[in-house]
């Protein structure tokens, strides 16, 4: 019974199960032929629903970069929506292909694209290919005829769309190029203000979110980009125009001189407000197109560097450009070099500008009153070293102002003695020699490595260290700190940009000057201003021809030898100011190794020619008035130039015509007339020097350089000053030490 009941129980089972596999067969069947119907009837719009939906999910919205401004509200750097365009290989094969040769004849005729190219891949992606660049970076002054076409009633265009990007614009071109920087393709900014304040310029990228809605649709939802915050730089556009046109004049007049090149390896000027620390001009020479950073011409006259980025000796031009440009480690290189800021990060020996530094620390610490007179007779032996004055003939005895004004060695080797190397050392970090100035630009030197302490610093160092040699520095901290030495001893923080704005336009941040410290008292500055006075004002004062006519200005002339000693290889410059009893603004010009005839660099007159050039057009602009008379021929030279006469009510000159082409830290007009400086003390009761000592006036004159000729040496010297040129020396000193282990001047590597 049990046998027989068990068997009836499997046969039912059985039964059911047969009936319920066919019905699950009966609908496999029908969802089989459902599928098969909607991908015959509908399958070609599901894919580019889904093909849609992966491309256009999530794409990223750009924002745009801030402006940078200058102090005026002059654009310097803006940002301009373009278009890349766009293929969808997919949507113009739609429609049994009826699109595809309509829209290719409007991407041949409208907007130049090569279709032969585009046809190839469009046959061999046309069912998986949505997104395809053809070109980029349109205006849309560029796209609008062909957006029209697309967009008529009738239009047979489809399968292109236009992607928005941003695309970083320079409307001054070279203007500003070392201080502004430049942005790479992917927006973020290289070098500069563009580097400096990215974070700043940059805005925060939007988005836009695409879904598939009940019928199967897409539909987005959109976060917006937003934009970048903008800075208004102290950089004066006006100002900065004059200074680079005068650097390139230096550079038309005196390239392929001595050697195939530039003017210079490097000229660099800095004009900032003495009290504010706020930088309105700063400019290098080479220059590059911000719109064109890549551009060769720029490369021309630069010299060729080894893979150390040191200095072959031999230039750029066009039979070896290619040389340079086939190699793509060779190429950056060269364009690094041409991209950074020589004011910022090149360091130097910076000569006898720092001669005032020593004298303040001198007087500041008590260790000088500054009345004192030191007898020069060519040159001092220090610690086993003869080291020579600019004049290896002998001053005599000069009192501390005259020793400036004719810019003595030798005075300071014994004014730097009677501070001591502690105190002297000290000095150096007070007026932040060997530290960043932390200028708000990217790529500033460090400089600490390049200078002495306590415990390296021996006798001859610290004789070469106190006229400008044995230690290296940039122009940015002799400018900032030389600032403060002529403005009551206040320390600003040099600085770039005054205010951050918002795109509204609302202002985001203030940027105020920061003083930092005070260096010196009042009492000293106005010292050290008397003496640097002298220096263009003073009978024997090296900076005659930096004086603009109808002013009178206060600066010093420098002049320093490079490494190695005896290549007669000279960094020339003079660091001034303006006007003379109230100053409001410095400028420093540095040119390093002028391309000059008969290579004799030492010269300071190659950068105070283009100082005098620099303020004859700056100071009236500036609303500065005049100090001085003008004599008819100045009048005559500032009517030339269209350039306004800013007398003020009260005169109070000479109205001397200056000597055309005189002058400069290795010479002296022939009848100009000296002024005494307070505090000007006499060499002691017989002693000789000064005046009886000349006798490089006696030497004969080679009409060719117009230079004095010593009939014992051969050398050349200033027929005024007695400055031997060419030979081995800063301002004349022979035995100059050397600074500590670092780079070769001017080379040094860029902060990243």
């Amino acid at each position: 019974m049990r046998k027989k009941g068990y068997n009836k129980l499997t046969i039912k089972m059985q039964k059911k199960l047969v009936v319920l596999f066919t019905f699950i067969l009966l609908a496999f069947v029908g969802l089989t032929y459902r599928l098969f119907t909607i991908t015959r009837d509908n399958g070609e719009r599901y894919k580019k629903q889904v093909l849609s939906q992966q491309r256009y999910d999530s794409k990223t919205l750009p924002f745009k970069r801030g402006t940078i401004y200058d102090a005026n509200g002059s654009v310097l750097a803006s940002s301009e929506k373009v278009y890349n365009v766009i293929l969808d290989a997919v949507a113009i094969t739609d429609n049994k292909g009826e699109y595809l040769e309509p829209t290719l004849n409007a991407l041949r005729s409208e907007l130049g694209i090569d279709t032969a190219s585009v046809r190839t891949y469009i046959e061999e992606n046309s069912e998986t290919s949505r997104y395809r660049v053809l070109a980029r970076r349109l205006e849309y002054e560029e796209i609008q005829s062909f957006v029209e076409m697309q967009n008529a009633e009738d239009s047979l265009i489809k399968g292109i769309w236009f992607e928005e990007e941003y695309k970083r614009i320079y409307p001054g071109n070279s203007l500003a190029c070392d201080v502004i920087g430049f942005t790479t393709s992917d927006n973020v900014g290289s070098y500069g203000l563009e580097e400096y304040y990215n974070d700043v310029l940059s805005g925060t990228p939007g988005r836009e979110y695409g879904y598939l809605n009940d019928d199967s649709n897409l539909e987005r939802t959109t976060i917006p980009a937003e934009d970048g915050n903008s800075i208004v730089s102290t950089i004066d556009s006006n100002v900065q125009r004059i200074v680079e046109k005068y650097l390139k004049k230096h550079d038309e007049e005196y390239k392929d001189n001595a050697h195939e090149g530039n003017g210079s390896r490097n000229t660099g000027c800095i004009i900032m407000d003495v009290n504010s620390g706020e930088v309105i001009a700063m400019a290098g020479y080479p220059v590059f197109n911000l719109n064109d950073t890549r551009n060769t011409d720029a490369l021309i006259g630069m010299p060729i560097l080894d893979e150390n980025d040191k200095v072959t000796g031999e230039y750029i031009n066009a039979e070896n450009l290619d040389t340079i440009t086939s190699d793509s480690d060779v190429f950056y290189r060269h364009l690094n070099a041409l991209w950074k800021n020589f004011c910022i990060n090149d360091t130097y020996e910076p000569g006898s500008v720092s001669k005032p530094f020593t004298v303040a620390a001198g007087i500041e610490s008590g260790s000088i009153t500054g009345n004192e007179s030191y007898n020069c007779e060519g040159l001092l032996e220090i610690g086993g070293e003869k080291i020579r004055c600019h004049n290896r003939y002998g001053d005599g005895y000069l009192t501390v102002p005259e020793a400036i004004e004719r810019s003595c060695n030798v005075n300071m080797m014994y004014i730097a003695q009677a501070t001591g190397k502690e105190t002297f050392v000290d000095f150096q970090h007070i007026f932040n020699i060997g530290l960043k100035t932390n200028i708000d630009l990217a790529g500033e030197a460090r400089t600490a490595s390049l200078v002495y302490n306590k415990q390296t610093m021996g006798p001859t160092e610290l004789a070469t260290n106190s006229f400008g040699q044995g230690y290296n520095a940039t122009m940015i901290e002799m400018m900032a700190g030389f600032c403060s030495l002529i403005n009551g001893g206040y320390y600003y923080e040099p600085h770039m940009v005054s205010k951050i704005i918002s795109p509204s336009g609302a202002t985001v941040q203030n940027i105020e000057p920061r003083i930092l410290k005070q260096t010196i008292s009042e009492t000293t500055s106005a010292k050290i201003r008397e003496m640097c006075n002298l220096v263009v004002s003073g009978a024997n004062g090296t900076g005659k021809t930096a004086r603009p006519a109808g002013y009178m200005i206060g600066g010093k002339t420098g002049t320093a030898e490079t490494l190695p000693r005896g290549n007669k290889e000279y960094v020339v410059s003079f660091l001034g100011y303006a006007p003379i009893d109230d100053p409001q603004i410095a400028i420093y010009v540095v040119v390093d190794r002028p391309n000059v005839p008969g290579n004799i660099m030492d010269d300071a007159k190659f950068a105070t020619r283009i100082v005098k050039n620099i303020l004859t057009e700056v100071l009236p602009y500036e609303g500065i008035f005049m100090t001085e008379e003008l004599t008819d021929k100045e009048r005559e030279e500032l009517e030339a130039l269209q350039i306004e006469i800013m007398t003020p009510p009260i005169t109070d000159g000479t109205g001397e015509e200056e000597p055309e082409g005189e002058g400069g830290e290795n010479s002296n007009p022939e009848g100009a007339e000296g002024s005494d400086a307070e505090g000007q003390g006499e060499p002691p009761e017989g002693a000789e020097g000064g005046e009886s000592t000349k006798i490089w006036t006696t030497f004969p004159i080679d009409p060719e350089t117009g230079y004095a000729i010593d009939p014992e040496t051969g050398d050349y010297v200033d027929p005024e000053t007695g400055a031997v040129l060419g030979g081995s020396y800063d301002d004349g000193a022979e035995t100059t030490g050397t600074p500590p282990p670092s780079p070769e001047p001017t080379q040094t590597p860029e902060e990243e």
